[in-house]
């Protein structure tokens, strides 16, 4: 089975292609960040020409694609920070792009992307967000995944989106509250203060690697999959559970503050619980990891890694 992953340098994307290469008999091909595949793959297209989403030309996507004859296509490209042409371009119109060349050049290949949570907005009350919910973004960032679900479901192709709620766990890049709190406890040391915004928001978190778990079985389910996947824990917590657990396996013994600047989206999206029912139910896939192991593992791998690489 060849795969052809983009976005496999990122966070998500590193943890999926892990567990993809892991199929027995996948050749998996890797796009990273900029797009571009490395230059010992076989395939002669793939070594001049680029493959971001954000700007690539479909048509000449499309010649990509028809050398590298994937099976499969999993999108885990995507903006979470930056100008407003810089979301909407990767997040919308890479999809749809992404869609364009793949009905011209292998339009039987099934196609996983990975959307987000954020395209829900808030809650009503506290029920779990079902799949047939209301979508009802509440920032730039919500709207244009939303619109890139949109050109995926509505393409025609064997497509899935994986609706990703707060993935955490080694890797987990500063631009996310685990991630960011993380390397803040490392430089402060154990009697340090660390300075955060205000905790009291309730996400659901979900290991990276049980959202890799996801994207396997999606990849290789028979037949049709769902257009949409809720892929989370199935449990709101409250963000300073996540704090908690980083203190706790960092030893700290100083000053946690939250007196600090919050996000916009944390107090217009006070709460968000998936219901992974659906995901279950079609996939047989279930989180196996607890958020305690996650932030414990995210914690020893800030160790290994270096602050260039973050």
């Amino acid at each position: 089975m060849r795969i052809l992953v983009l976005g496999a340098t990122g966070f998500l994307g590193r943890h999926a292609t892990g567990s993809l290469r892991a199929l027995p008999g996948a050749q998996v091909l890797e796009a990273g960040r900029r797009g571009t595949l490395p230059v010992e793959v076989p395939f002669e297209a793939f070594c001049d020409v680029p493959l971001d989403l954000a700007t690539a030309d479909p048509a000449r996507f499309a010649e990509v694609l028809r050398a590298a004859a994937p099976d499969a296509v999993v999108n885990c490209a995507g903006a979470v920070g930056g100008s407003a042409l810089a979301l909407t371009a990767t997040n919308a119109r890479g999809p749809a792009a992404l869609c364009e060349a793949l009905r011209a050049a292998a339009p039987r290949a099934r196609l996983v992307h990975l959307g987000s949570a954020a395209e829900y907005g808030a809650a009503d009350g506290r029920a779990p967000l079902a799949e047939s919910g209301t979508t009802r973004p509440v920032g730039l960032y919500g709207a244009a995944k939303l619109a890139g679900t949109l050109a995926v479901t509505g393409s025609g192709l064997d497509a899935t989106v994986l609706r990703v709620f707060n993935p955490v766990g080694p890797g987990a890049p500063d631009g996310s509250l685990p991630g960011r709190l993380a390397r803040e406890l490392r430089r402060a040391g154990p009697d340090g203060r660390v300075r955060v915004g205000d905790l009291s928001a309730y996400r659901d978190f979900v290991d990276a690697r049980d959202v890799a778990d996801a994207v396997v079985r999606a990849v290789t389910a028979p037949g049709p999959v769902p257009p949409v996947l809720n892929i989370g824990s199935g449990t709101a917590r409250p963000s300073r559970d996540v704090a908690g657990e980083l203190v706790r396996a960092a030893g700290f013994r100083g000053t946690l503050d939250e007196g600090g600047d919050g996000s916009h989206r944390s107090a217009a999206v006070p709460w968000q619980e998936a219901d992974i029912t659906l995901a279950t139910r079609t996939l047989g896939w279930l989180p196996r990891r607890t958020l305690t192991e996650s932030l414990t593992d995210l914690w020893h791998d800030t160790a290994r890694t270096p602050e260039s690489a973050r």
